[in-house]
C-alpha cells in the first residue's frame, strides 16, 4: 500500500519549535503558535485514526504536539513572570534600569 503524509504534519512540527522560541517575545507569540499547531493536531489525529494503514508520519505529528505543549507550559510561565515582576517593580522599572536596581534594594532591604 502506498503510504503517505498527514497534510499537517510537518506544520504542526514547525509550529511546535515556533512557539518554544516564541516564548521569549512576551510569551505571546508561543501560546498563539501553539494554540494553532494544537488544532492542526487535532485535525491530523482524526484523520490518522481513521485510516492509520494510509499514513506514514505520524510520529512526526505526535512530536509537533509534545512542542506546542512545552512551548505553550514556558509562555504562560514567562507571562506569569512578567506579570509579578510589574506588580512588584513597577512598569516603568523595567525600562530604566537603575530604577529597577533601586527598586530591588528597597524589597530586598538593603
Amino acid at each position: 500500500m502506498n503510504q503517505q503524509k498527514l497534510p499537517n504534519a510537518t506544520a504542526v512540527l514547525v509550529l511546535g519549535i515556533v512557539s518554544i522560541i516564541g516564548c521569549c517575545c512576551y510569551g505571546v507569540v508561543g501560546i498563539i503558535t501553539g494554540i494553532i499547531g494544537l488544532y492542526l493536531y487535532k485535525k491530523d489525529n482524526e484523520l490518522y485514526k481513521k485510516n492509520p494503514d494510509l499514513y506514514s508520519d505520524y510520529s512526526n505529528l505526535n512530536t509537533g504536539r509534545i512542542l506546542c505543549i512545552i512551548g505553550l507550559i514556558l509562555s504562560v510561565l514567562y507571562i506569569a513572570y512578567l506579570v509579578v515582576v510589574i506588580s512588584t517593580l513597577g512598569w516603568d522599572a523595567l525600562k530604566d534600569p537603575q530604577l529597577m536596581q533601586e527598586r530591588i534594594k528597597e524589597l530586598t532591604g538593603q
